[in-house]
């Protein structure tokens, strides 16, 4: 898992575009704060993205095994209701 909590900062470097610096710094858009949240989302994004790519194949057998046989809470629920249904006394009708 990813944890970005209380991580320490360090200075870089970055090419902006002059306007659209310019324009930040007339409405006080702190840059540091702005471009870190940000770069942290489209990492998570593309961590996410790669995750689920390596994992595509164990992803899809597990759903393709669901689909045929249901969850473990499905068959345990099934299990019991069977069980329910034999632990039932019969009744019988009278003709």
């Amino acid at each position: 898992m990813l944890r970005f909590d209380n991580a320490t900062k360090k200075a870089t470097n970055l090419s902006l575009t002059v306007s659209t610096l310019e324009k930040a710094r007339e409405l006080g858009i702190n840059l540091s704060k702005t471009v870190d949240e940000l770069l942290e989302k489209e990492v998570r994004r593309v961590y996410r993205a790669k995750w689920a790519e390596r994992n595509k194949d164990a992803i899809d057998e597990y759903n393709a095994r669901v689909e045929s046989e249901g969850t473990f809470a499905q068959q345990v629920n099934d299990w019991l209701a069977q069980q329910d249904d034999s632990a039932s006394p019969k009744q019988s009708r009278a003709a």
